[in-house]
Order: C-alpha cells, then structure tokens, then sequence
C-alpha cells in the first residue's frame, strides 16, 4: 500500500493501472475510520482492481460553529486499518494541496436536493460537499466511487452531480454499518458520554418503530409525530424528522417508498440517520 500526498504522486501512482485499463475504484473519507469506512472499501475490492482511499478533513463543508478544528486526524491509526483490508493507495493531501492560494472561486451548487434536512440546517454544507467531491472524483478519475448510505441525502446530492456534469464514473452507495444495538457508526459517536451511548440506539429503535406503523396504516404525519416526540422523551434535542422520497421529492403521505430522516443531537454531539420504508400495495 501507498501513501501519496500530493495529486502528481497520486497520478504517477495510478497511471500503470490506467494504462492497463484496470477498474480503479475510489472511497472518499475525512479519516478517523471505523468499520463502516472499511466496508465502503471492502465493497470497492469486490468490484474493481485498484482501490483510492482519500483521508482529508475538507474545510469547505464545516460551518463557523462546527468541528473543523477539532475534527480527529488519525492517519497512521487510519493507514493500519486500510492495510488490513486491502486498500491500494491512500491520497492525504493538505489543505494547501487542494485549495492552492490564491482563493479558490470556482463553487459547485447543486439545487433542489440540498434545500432541506442538512441542506437547511448546515447552510453551505453542500456547497463543499459538492466543491470536494468534484474536485476529488477530477483527480482520482476512478470507475466507481463508493458512498455510506447513513448520508443519505449525501449520495442523493452527488449523484446528481455526477449526472448533470457527464462525470464517467458510477457512484455506488452502500449500507449503513451499525453496532449490534442498531447505531449507525459515526466518527462523531466517539464524543458521546458512555450514559449517551446507551442513549443513542433510540434513533434506530424509533426508525424500526415508525416503519411498522407506516405498514400498519398509521399516518405518516402521526407516525413523525410519534417519532419526534419518543426522541425527545430520550433526552435529544431534534433537528428534524421528515421523511421524502428516495429521489428527495416532497410527500404527505405513505403511497410510494420513504425514506425516514432523523437529526438529533445528544448533548453536544448531532447524530443522523435514516431508514427506507418500502411502499407494499394492497
């Protein structure tokens, strides 16, 4: 395995693949790994030839009061990790690396899909998001690049722009990894207090529990409802509960697949997750 920190090494080191016309297949990651990242790559190995790993904590996507400053950079724990499972090249640029002065003014916005839930709450987040993704998928040109559904609207939002922009590329997204008591791994769950670790599984409990009332004929109003108010019984201060279709499309009712979205934060550490309801037609 590799380590490359600049784009002319990662190109060096990705041309003999090229030239061979391998499947070169790509995770993006801001580091701090766990087990869902190594899934995204395990995936990647079952599907391609060469697998690009980025570790690289993007600016752009913090807002002023987020944890940018704070974020964890474990690369060597991260480059342990990666070697286990079989990963090709790790691509840890700096900031100045991507973001060469002076200022970058290109932006990339992608409407419509980033209007709500993250969209609403984080301003800009997307707008970095799709600037880093873009910039990413340029410089590593893989076959396949490989997401965690956890970010649902994430993939959502970078599909679309692999559409719209003819990138030649497929984005693949995989399931969200949980622990055993049904959270969604997250490098933010490593703030969580241990009495907030126990806490935590409720999103997924309350998900699950949703999911059976939609199938019951309950209401999908009165199903969020529900949702919102078991969270803040446990003790979270929620965000949002919604739920779109899988494209993002606005609905008001449970005549088609949806997708539940949950938002919440357990002291000063924000958790998402979501679970998709399939529709079943009586």
């Amino acid at each position: 395995m590799k380590t490359e920190t600049t784009i002319h090494g990662l190109a060096a080191s990705l041309h003999p693949a090229r030239s061979a016309r391998k499947l070169i297949g790509f995770v993006p990651t801001m580091g701090n790994l766990h087990e869902g990242h190594l899934n995204l790559v395990r995936e990647a190995k079952n599907l391609c030839d060469i697998v690009v790993v980025s570790i690289f904590v993007n600016p752009t996507q913090f807002g002023p009061n987020e944890d940018f400053d704070n974020y964890p950079r474990t690369l060597e724990q991260d480059s342990h990790l990666l070697a286990d499972v079989g990963c090709d090249i790790i691509f840890a640029p700096t900031v100045e690396q991507l973001y060469p002065k002076p200022q970058v003014k290109t932006k990339v916005l992608v409407s419509g899909v980033t209007d709500m839930l993250c969209g609403h709450s984080r301003p800009g987040h997307f707008d970095g998001v799709a600037l880093i993704v873009t910039k990413l998928l340029n410089i590593v040109q893989p076959s396949y690049a490989f997401f965690g559904q956890k970010d649902f609207q994430q993939v959502v939002v970078v599909k679309q722009l692999v559409h719209d922009l003819n990138m030649p590329l497929e984005i693949i997204a995989v399931p969200t990894t949980r622990s055993a008591d049904g959270l969604a791994l997250s490098s933010r769950n490593g703030y969580l207090t241990a009495e907030q670790r126990q806490i935590a599984p409720t999103i997924y409990q309350s998900l699950l529990a949703a999911e059976t009332q939609l199938h019951d004929g309950i209401a999908l109003a009165d199903v969020l409802e529900t949702l919102k108010h078991t969270l803040c019984h446990a003790g979270f201060e929620i965000d949002y509960v919604s739920a779109y279709t899988p494209d993002l499309e606005h609905l008001t009712q449970f005549d088609q697949d949806v997708v539940l979205f949950v938002a919440a934060k357990l002291g000063e550490t924000r958790l998402i997750d979501n679970l998709k309801v399939k529709f079943i037609a009586t």
